[in-house]
């Protein structure tokens, strides 16, 4: 059963701009932590943004200024307003959903930077 689906992936040159968004069921995203993260090739997978238990964000330093993670409720949908792409950030993103006893993962969307 598909819980998390993103879109939004692609080419860009770097210094360009993306959107990711991921989709979720109505179950998941009313109770869930929603957040983004990424993994490139050989890496560990990171937290690029969050939202908070407690409504907040969270980001990583590495994209603070840069990245702006959003939501829409009635669309059950959150976004990653990705702006002054760099290379290394080539990578696949993943929607993350957190409950307090399970997490959900998206099937990821590749992000590719040109320099």
């Amino acid at each position: 059963q598909v819980q998390l689906v993103e879109s939004g992936g692609g080419l860009v040159q770097a210094g360009g701009s993306l959107r990711l968004s991921c989709a979720a069921s109505t179950t998941i995203f009313s109770s869930a932590v929603m957040g983004w993260y990424r993994q490139a090739p050989g890496n560990q997978r990171e937290l690029v943004a969050t939202f908070t238990r407690a409504g907040g964000t969270v980001y990583a330093d590495s994209v603070k200024g840069r990245f702006t993670i959003s939501r829409d409720n009635a669309k059950n949908t959150v976004y990653l307003q990705m702006s002054s792409l760099k290379p290394e950030e080539t990578a696949v993103y993943y929607c993350h959903a957190r409950r307090v006893v399970s997490e959900y993962w998206g099937q990821g969307t590749q992000v590719t930077v040109s320099s």
